[in-house]
């Protein structure tokens, strides 16, 4: 599935060393094309909810998928 640039995306899974789970939502900042692999890859930038940036990642395609209207947003603390 093709992302387009600056849309909302929800990571698949967890990437533990940004801190990221499964279900945070983020946005596509770059789009990968390397050739010779058949799928595309991405930067997505996650914020906190002031704003902030957390991270910027770049994932395979099949980490993420579009929001849908079954999603509702959600808070989660950071452990200290």
């Amino acid at each position: 599935m093709a992302f387009e640039l600056y849309s909302d995306v929800i990571l698949t899974r967890d990437i533990s060393e940004y801190g990221l789970r499964d279900g945070d939502v983020g946005t596509v900042v770059e789009r990968h094309v390397v050739p010779g692999v058949s799928e595309e890859g991405y930067s997505v930038e996650f914020f906190d909810m002031t704003g902030n940036t957390v991270g910027v990642v770049t994932v395979p395609a099949s980490a993420l998928r579009l929001p849908t209207q079954a999603d509702r947003p959600a808070v989660r603390a950071l452990s200290a």
